[in-house]
C-alpha cells in the first residue's frame, strides 16, 4: 500500500477552526514536522480540504 509523507509547510495562526482541527488529527503540530499515513480516500480528502498548508509527496 502507498503512504503519503505531509509535511505542515504554513502556520495555523488566523485558520478557522476547521482547518485546525484537520492538520490536528493528520498528526501535525509543527511548522516543517512530517507524518506518513497510509494513502486513503480519507487520507487525501483532509488533505484536499488543507492543501494550502502542507506539502504531501509519495513515500
Amino acid at each position: 500500500m502507498a503512504k503519503l509523507q505531509i509535511t505542515l509547510v504554513r502556520s495555523l495562526i488566523g485558520r478557522n477552526e476547521k482547518q485546525r482541527a484537520t492538520v490536528e488529527a493528520l498528526g501535525l503540530r509543527k511548522i516543517r514536522q512530517s507524518v506518513v499515513q497510509n494513502d486513503s480516500p480519507a487520507i487525501r480528502g483532509m488533505v484536499n480540504a488543507v492543501n494550502h498548508l502542507v506539502k504531501v509527496e509519495e513515500v
